[in-house]
């Protein structure tokens, strides 16, 4: 029995061990890539950085202020054509059609959705929006980034609301409450923290998203508002400076991706704070 006891121990230690090397290793790696891309971000970050036009080939000077301002509009677009959509198939599978064979078809689908290699989702509106338009603009890209956010929403949107108590939604129906009603001011109020960490996640995965707008809104060196034409976008454009031969644009890629990887950084702070004020109560 010692033999036995004394061997299960061995086995403990040994997978503890290996666990923690394993941890250790991929901290140590992601702690080498911050440590690379915030020293090499924060050098090149100054006003100039929101304020100038992304500079010509062998420009001294130049910023990101085109890059930045498509890359808010793509993605705010976006995620306000993705999320609606998101939430209502949500909103359905956990209330409507919880046991109803079209949601395991709804469900299956959006698994596939939410696993799709990002590039085949530019290539579809590509060939879908990109090709019949005869040009690359905002919209496309906004609207790849929004195929994207959708089942992220709907896959949150869904768990949320079926971690809501059904004698919540009892207690509201034996009020006289329709079943709109019983959705609208009990389920979706007890689950939307649960609801908006969803939006928030979606929000982040899009942010540096690079293959959908190669194919679809691909860039624009000059500062423009108009999204029926190509547009300029920070993934892109840190893509195409990052391999250039000048020292300026290397520098404005780090900085770029700097700027995503604090957004995207702070995006995922204010989900697991929300999340997190959820679990309490």
């Amino acid at each position: 029995m010692n033999a036995l006891y004394a061997s299960r121990r061995r086995r403990d230690f040994s997978i503890r061990v290996l666990c923690y090397a394993a941890t250790a290793l991929g901290l140590i790696w992601l702690a080498l890539i911050l440590f690379s891309l915030f020293s090499n971000g924060f050098a090149g970050l100054s006003w100039a950085v929101f304020t100038q036009m992304t500079p010509p080939p062998g420009s001294t000077d130049g910023g990101l202020a085109n890059a930045i301002f498509g890359s808010i509009a793509m993605t705010s677009l976006g995620v306000a054509i993705g999320a609606p959509l998101g939430m209502l198939a949500g909103v359905y599978l956990a209330e409507y059609g919880r046991y109803e064979k079209l949601s395991d078809v709804v469900r299956f689908i959006n698994d596939i959705l939410l696993s799709a290699p990002s590039i085949i989702i530019g290539l579809f509106v590509y060939m879908a929006v990109v090709k019949p338009t005869g040009g690359f603009s905002g919209y496309a890209g906004a609207l790849a980034l929004a195929v994207i956010v959708v089942p992220v929403v709907v896959r949150t949107t869904e768990d949320m609301l079926l971690l809501v108590p059904n004698t919540l939604r009892e207690a509201a129906s034996a009020l006289g409450l329709p079943r709109s009603l019983v959705i609208k001011r009990i389920a979706l109020r007890a689950a939307r923290a649960g609801v908006i960490t969803g939006v928030l996640l979606a929000t982040a995965r899009v942010a540096g998203e690079t293959a959908p707008l190669l194919f679809t809104s691909l860039s624009n060196q000059f500062w423009s508002v108009n999204m029926g034409k190509a547009m300029a976008n920070l993934p892109v454009t840190i893509n195409a400076f990052v391999q250039s031969p000048y020292e300026t644009w290397r520098q404005l890629a780090w900085t770029g991706a700097l700027l995503i990887t604090l957004a995207v950084l702070t995006l995922n702070i204010v989900a697991r704070v929300l999340g997190a004020e959820r679990k309490q109560k």
